[in-house]
C-alpha cells in the first residue's frame, strides 16, 4: 500500500472509531475513547521499538552530521510553505511576510531549502499549521486521538493535518517511488531528531500514555497561544 494511503488511512480511521464507539465511563473527558487510543498506543511502541527506532538509530550512526542537517533543513522549508498560509489565516501578516521570504531566500540562496541562509540573516522559523488556525479561531480541540504511527493528535488536528498535505509538494509528486523515498526520509529524520526525547520518556514517565497525553495538550496550547500557557509546565 502507497505511503501516502497509510497517512490518510491513519487520519480517517481514528474518525471512523469514533463515530462508532462508546467508551466505559472515561476518567478524562477529553480522552472519551481512552481504551483504544491506549490499543492504538501499544501498537505504535511496538512498532517503533521493531522499526522505526532501530532505523533511526541506523540513520544517525551513518549519516554525517552536516547532510543530517542538510536534510533537516530542507524538511523544514517545505513545511514552511504551510506556515506562510497558516500566518495569513491567522491574520499574522507581518509574520507571513517574512515567512514567505525564508522560504523564497532558502529555496533559492540556500540551495532548496539545504542550508538555513534566512535564519542566518535573521529570519528565524516559525511552525503554523491548519490545527492551530482552527484554535485560533476558537475551534475546539474535540476528542483526544492516538493515529496509527503518527501518534498522539485530536480531532481538530487530524483535520488540521489533512489540510497542511494540500500545502505540501511532495504530496503532488506523480511519481509514485520518488514520493514515497522523499516521506520515508521525512519519517526517519524526524523520528532520529526524537531519539534523545524518548530515551528521557522511557526513564522518566511511569505512564508513558498520560504523559504523552498531557504533554501534547500542553504543547498544542502553548502553539496556539504563542507561547502563552494556561497552566504550568512539566518540571
Amino acid at each position: 500500500m502507497p505511503i501516502e494511503k497509510l497517512l490518510r488511512l491513519a487520519v480517517v480511521f481514528p474518525m471512523i472509531m469514533l463515530a462508532g464507539c462508546t467508551a466505559l465511563a472515561p476518567t478524562d473527558e477529553r480522552d472519551p475513547i481512552e481504551s483504544l487510543n491506549r490499543a492504538v498506543f501499544k501498537f505504535n511502541e511496538k512498532a517503533d521499538n521493531a522499526i522505526f527506532k532501530p532505523v533511526a538509530k541506523s540513520y544517525r550512526a551513518i549519516v554525517p552530521d552536516p547532510i543530517d542537517k542538510g536534510v533537516s533543513n530542507a524538511l523544514g522549508n517545505i513545511e514552511d510553505i504551510a506556515t506562510v498560509f497558516n500566518d495569513l489565516l491567522q491574520l499574522k501578516i507581518g509574520q507571513g511576510g517574512r515567512d514567505a521570504t525564508r522560504v523564497t531566500v532558502n529555496s533559492t540562496a540556500g540551495l532548496l531549502g539545504l542550508m538555513d541562509v534566512a535564519g542566518n540573516m535573521g529570519l528565524p522559523k516559525h511552525r503554523e499549521d491548519f490545527g492551530q488556525t482552527l484554535g485560533y479561531w476558537g475551534v475546539g480541540a474535540g476528542p483526544y486521538l492516538v493515529l496509527p504511527f503518527l501518534g498522539p493528535s485530536t480531532l481538530r488536528d487530524t483535520v488540521g493535518m489533512s489540510v497542511d498535505q494540500v500545502f505540501d509538494p511532495v504530496y503532488s509528486i506523480d511519481h509514485t517511488a520518488t514520493r514515497n523515498s522523499l516521506l520515508v526520509t521525512e519519517a526517519v529524520d524526524r523520528r532520529a531528531d526524537l531519539l534523545g526525547a524518548s530515551n528521557i520518556l522511557e526513564k522518566a514517565a511511569l505512564d508513558r500514555y498520560s504523559f504523552l497525553k498531557e504533554s501534547y495538550f500542553q504543547r498544542r496550547e502553548a502553539a496556539i497561544n504563542d507561547g502563552q500557557l494556561a497552566f504550568p509546565e512539566f518540571e
